[in-house]
């Protein structure tokens, strides 16, 4: 598909309401001033400082093998400190590698609705993140996709590849500025996990109540290729709608979903994770926890399709309800298409239990002490695929986030 196909097609998509998830007026928000590059992320601004941690990025770049940050629409600070690792904007990729092209909205249609039509249309930078072959990245980078201004449309497209047999370690952090009101982030990601090799991709979001959020993410996964995900959201959002897909195209192809949201205040999230298992031997399994609580609404989806031999897949939904004003739907979807796989799913929604609670009390917790016991427990997943020191810094991660809001 040439350039003017491709936006052709998303200017004929620029009103397309996407499937799922309340409808937003994307004209309402603007591009911005520019922001000056930065020679280390100690430059930025003290007062965000704090906001960069919220969402697992180290401003001093320890036991991290590359950093990327975008403010607003600008990207301030990019650096690599390991071979064999490529970190840049997208829009100076596609200058450096004219084969970048073919990478292009090919996991993720340019024109599946009208937020994706406007990345095309309107982009404003975004991140590439490449290994190359053979290489084992296990220090993992980090990038931040940061907005400081009010009213600020944030509209990027992420392209992250992992050639034949490398690895690729990410942690990627969503944050804001307390003192914006209202913005907008629009986020493209396309993933390429080539043969042989394996991506962990941990997202940690930390919006806030005036945020609308709109991420559009796929990943191609080829033979013997490994891709697991972790999505962490305990702060509060305006709207928020996710479905990301993987597409298991390889044999033996992995794929891995763990996500864990803590909604309140007035917060309303469609989230969900899809896996469509192409490739004979393929597995899939998608674990979700959600938190309810105030008046937040969540629709927490999960969706397994076997079409070849031998497939497995298993979704795992677990919804805990904390106010009778919140609301929590809970949808798992299965369709096979052949008689050789195994698919599977349980969903369950429940309240705390009042004997978990009087037993914590009997050994001397407050009620609001032996809550907050329960809730961690419940929202405490394993992380899966992740070397050890990665596991434990993402544990940190979410050690920080839950304390934010118990």
């Amino acid at each position: 598909m040439t350039n003017k196909e491709t936006t052709e097609r998303a200017e004929r998509a620029k009103r397309k309401k996407a499937a799922l998830g309340e409808d937003i007026a994307i004209g309402e928000y603007i591009a911005g001033k520019e922001h000056q590059s930065l020679n280390s992320l100690a430059e930025f601004p003290a007062e965000y400082q704090q906001d960069l941690l919220d969402a697992g990025i180290e401003p001093t770049e320890r036991d991290r093998s590359g950093s990327f940050l975008q403010r607003d629409c600008s990207v301030v600070f990019s650096t690599v400190k390991y071979p064999g690792l490529e970190l840049m904007s997208t829009t100076d990729a596609l200058k450096e590698h004219d084969w970048l092209k073919e990478y292009l909205w090919k996991v993720v249609p340019v024109d599946q609705d009208k937020y994706t039509a406007e990345v095309e249309l309107e982009q404003t930078q975004g991140y590439f993140i490449r290994s190359e072959a053979g290489k084992k990245v296990t220090m993992p980078v980090q990038s931040c996709l940061f907005i400081s201004s009010d009213k600020i449309g944030q509209k990027v497209h992420n392209i992250i590849i992992a050639e034949e047999d490398s690895e690729l370690h990410i942690i990627s952090g969503c944050s804001v500025s307390h003192a914006v009101n209202s913005a907008l982030h629009l986020g493209v990601s396309e993933f390429y996990v080539k043969k042989g090799a394996k991506i962990t991709f941990t997202m940690i979001h930390n919006w806030s109540r005036g945020m609308e959020v709109r991420p559009r993410s796929a990943v191609m996964i080829e033979d013997e290729g490994a891709f697991v995900s972790n999505y962490i959201l305990m702060t509060p959002v305006k709207s928020l709608q996710m479905y990301p897909t993987a597409y298991c195209v390889g044999r033996n192809a992995r794929a891995t979903f763990q996500t864990i949201i803590y909604a309140h205040g007035d917060t309303v999230i469609d989230s969900g994770s899809r896996a469509v298992l192409r490739g004979e031997g393929s597995r899939s399994e998608i674990i979700s926890r959600v938190i309810a609580t105030d008046n937040a609404q969540v629709i927490a989806r999960g969706d397994l399709i076997g079409e070849a031999a031998n497939t497995k897949g298993h979704i795992e939904c677990r919804g805990l309800m904390l106010s009778d004003t919140a609301e929590l739907d809970s949808i798992p979807e299965l369709k096979a298409t052949r008689k050789d796989l195994d698919l599977s799913h349980e969903a369950a929604i429940g309240k705390v239990a009042e004997e978990e609670i009087q037993y914590l009390m009997a050994r001397g917790l407050s009620e609001e002490e032996a809550t907050s016991v329960i809730i961690r427990g419940f929202l405490n997943v394993d992380i899966t695929g992740l070397p050890d020191a990665l596991a434990r810094e993402t544990k940190k991660m979410f050690d920080m986030s839950l304390e934010k809001v118990m």
